[in-house]
């Protein structure tokens, strides 16, 4: 009986530990943020996957305060020249991305991608 309650610190803090990662998992997965960018071809790369993605591309892009961020993220196929797309960024990537229109974008990202 008194080695149950010698270990129960370690127990409860071991528990503890398991909670605190398991939380600090799920916000970092589903942290989510949104960045806009515009396609230029000559930033693509060709990469042997085994996957259906077969393009990487490594853009400068904008969130909505203009702030920049050199992003990666992977494709099926060769997208438009010169298209904006909004991504959504999580903590591992790019989750997903669609193309906008120009007047889509917010201010301070049309001004940082010279778009009038």
């Amino acid at each position: 009986m008194d080695s149950i309650k010698e270990k129960m610190p370690i127990i409860i803090a071991v528990i503890v530990a398991i909670a605190i990662c398991g939380i600090a998992f799920y916000f970092l997965e589903n942290y989510e943020s949104v960045y806009f960018t515009q396609i230029d071809n000559t930033k693509i790369q060709s990469i042997s996957a085994t996957d259906e993605m077969k393009y990487e591309y490594t853009l400068d892009c904008y969130n909505e305060n203009g702030n920049k961020k050199e992003i990666k993220f992977k494709t099926s196929r060769e997208l438009k020249e010169a298209a904006f797309l909004m991504l959504e960024v999580r903590t591992f990537g790019v989750h997903s991305w669609k193309e906008v229109q120009a007047n889509e974008l917010p201010e301070k990202v049309r001004t940082a991608l010279n778009v009038e």
